[in-house]
């Protein structure tokens, strides 16, 4: 028997919906099972950052921070995390050092107290501001490592990433497994070696959608894992992750502590089961996403870009499409230096891939993201790619080397001048500055609707970076 403790994460209001429904979850389906969230036991709630705040403005039309404030008055005795994706924050392009600077301030003035801070690349130098910022204004910054397989992506490759993640001074370490990819064995592995060269906790983040997510949460427990992430039952399994009351109850028959309340994971799970099935009712939630694909394995598909896939390929009535869009995925990721399939790269590969198969020839069509990527704008690729595929591409264009921020003058007065009296407050300068078209549409529905019915409309039909083309040439091509 073992009495250590696992602390336990609970995901349902950010990645368990994003990987279900798109994060089209309302924030007044949160609001009323959220005092009881915080009597759980749980040792944070996972409620902001990856696609929580574009989906508010663009889908719901909801302010993003009015939600994480209700959310922060409901919770004084659990921690509030977030995702950030480094120098992306939670937007699809780098912004610049001062951005980073202003948003992580806000987020933790709004009641943020952990950043999960990944880059997609495993860039160090792409986590380095929003580090320094997350230690000045007094939060935890959780350093992270975006899990994937290629012939670089090796134990040792991960061990010395997250010994350099300590060095750092990172205040807990996470290995996000977007895929579901990790397997028991590996992570059994992958964490011994870790656990020998860090001095913080582990976190371990996977999905069910492969069908291994409990054995290798299992597996990394009984390696040294300190935390783990799940999603209470209504919302966990297929693209989520695995079960909160299921993997609870196990690790608490085996010794473990958990800290969790039985009693109230069972009256959130029923408060969750109706607004799961209205979401079925309404199509958001297609089943296709609740179920088990052994083929993630070979596919290495996240369940966030499942299902933004799914939704992307039904809006063009090119379902049909689905399988041989998975099958190019890889083939296009080798072609890239095999980026871990986690935003802003799931997007780029997911979208290339679509290309290729609709219009009938790989790389007729090129969206603008992945030409930045091939210049060098997002960091260094974990492999080397091909010169004759990069020329291919871009032609002989110069490659940026060194850290990619450093090429961006600072932003933030320039976009709070370009707003004038639109912004009330910094927070509404930083919805602009993430989301120019959409955030500005979203901001004069808000405080100046008269004027602006018929531009946020328009904006509201437009996918914001490369998924803004995707429809279009998924229309214009399919037969």
């Amino acid at each position: 028997m073992n009495s250590r403790k696992i602390s336990i994460t609970e995901t349902v209001l950010r990645d368990a919906h994003q990987s279900l429904i798109a994060t089209r979850m309302s924030t007044s389906d949160m609001i009323p099972i959220i005092e009881t969230m915080n009597q759980a036991g749980y040792y944070a709630l996972e409620c902001w950052g990856g696609a929580t705040y574009d989906a508010a403005i663009r889908f719901l039309n909801e302010d993003p921070w009015e939600r994480l404030r209700e959310i922060k008055k409901r919770t004084p005795n659990v921690k509030l995390q977030m995702l950030l994706r480094g120098q992306n924050l939670i937007g699809y392009r780098h912004y610049a050092d001062d951005i980073v600077d202003k948003f992580i301030q806000k987020a933790v003035d709004n009641g943020i107290d952990i950043f999960r801070i990944f880059d997609a690349l495993n860039d160090t130098r792409n986590l380095q501001a929003s580090l320094q910022a997350v230690k000045k204004y007094g939060a935890h910054a959780q350093l992270t490592i975006c899990y994937t397989i290629s012939d670089v992506h090796t134990v040792d490759y991960y061990t010395a990433l997250a010994e350099e993640m300590s060095e750092m001074g990172a205040d807990s370490i996470c290995i996000k497994d977007m895929a579901g990819i990790l397997t028991p064995k590996i992570a059994t592995e992958l964490i011994s070696a870790i656990k020998k060269v860090i001095n913080v906790p582990l976190n371990i983040h996977t999905h069910a959608t492969s069908g291994i997510s409990q054995m290798t949460y299992m597996a990394a427990i009984e390696a040294g894992a300190d935390i783990i992430d799940c999603a209470i039952s209504p919302f966990s399994e297929g693209t989520s992750q695995p079960p909160t009351e299921s993997m609870g109850l196990v690790l608490e028959e085996l010794g473990y502590s958990t800290g969790l309340n039985v009693f109230k994971l069972e009256e959130i799970a029923d408060y969750f089961k109706p607004v799961r099935d209205n979401y079925l009712v309404s199509g958001e939630l297609d089943p296709k996403m609740m179920g088990v694909d052994p083929k993630a394995l070979i596919y290495q598909v996240p369940g966030g870009m499942l299902s933004n896939l799914n939704s992307q390929l039904k809006q063009a009535k090119a379902s049909d499409k689905y399988e041989e869009v998975l099958r190019e995925v890889p083939l296009v990721r080798a072609d890239l230096g095999y980026p871990p399939l986690v935003t802003p790269m799931s997007q780029m590969v997911g979208t290339q891939a679509v290309f290729n198969v609709l219009t009938g020839e790989r790389y007729k069509m090129v969206p603008n993201e992945v030409k930045d990527y091939l210049h060098g704008k997002y960091g260094k690729t974990p492999v080397p790619i091909a010169d004759v595929f990069r020329f291919q591409l871009i032609g002989g264009d110069k490659v940026i080397t060194d850290r990619p921020a450093d090429h961006l003058e600072p932003e933030f007065e320039k976009m709070k001048a370009e707003l004038g009296d639109l912004a009330r407050n910094d927070e509404d300068v930083l919805t602009y500055a993430l989301f120019q078209q959409v955030g500005k549409a979203y901001l004069e529905k808000k405080y100046a609707p008269e004027k602006a019915s018929e531009d946020f409309l328009s904006a509201n039909k437009v996918m914001q970076e490369s998924q803004e083309e995707v429809i279009r040439i998924q229309a214009r091509y399919h037969k």
